[in-house]
């Protein structure tokens, strides 16, 4: 089978490889580019562990292939934490309020998340339990994450008030 070449963005880093036209792209970013923060699931688009943020959209990736994401920006869990290298809000919120117990669908989750904050910068309980919906957890319960996304909302928005 011919390769293709992709160029895209990956957490801020221009990326450039040959593919095969059939491979995923949850594949690609873990094999190809050892970025390895995003989780094979269920491979069926149903669990979410895979989630990445694509072009502004949250996409699971392995329901994307890598030449679709031809040009594309994409990021990560990798590319969460602030420049500095500090936890983000998330990552913090995550931590403070025990957001995770075994960790396998966090990247995901947060991922997620972070797109949603994005969409909706105060959202309720029930809009962030809704917004991540597409991603399951078989460990927490959910309370926790709901919390852990809350906690996130709202250093996120004392720190534009404090900025404005």
């Amino acid at each position: 089978m011919s390769k293709i070449p992709v160029k895209m963005t990956v957490n801020g880093a221009a990326v450039e490889e040959l593919v095969e036209p059939r491979l995923l792209l949850i594949h690609f970013l873990r094999e190809k580019l050892g970025i390895t923060g995003p989780h094979v699931g269920c491979e069926t688009s149903h669990c979410g562990a895979c989630t990445v943020d694509l072009d502004g959209k949250s996409v699971k990736s392995c329901t994307v292939f890598a030449v679709q994401a031809e040009g594309a920006q994409i990021t990560t869990i990798e590319g969460m934490a602030e420049a500095d290298g500090t936890l983000s809000a998330l990552q913090e919120g995550f931590m403070q309020e025990h957001g995770l117990q075994c960790g396998f669908c966090t990247p995901g989750m947060i991922t997620r998340a972070h797109r949603l904050l994005l969409e909706n910068p105060n959202p309720t309980d029930e809009e962030i339990r809704w917004g991540l919906s597409g991603n399951l957890c078989r460990c927490t319960g959910y309370q926790n994450i709901v919390k852990a996304v809350r906690y996130a909302a709202d250093k996120i928005n004392a720190g534009r008030e404090a900025a404005e």
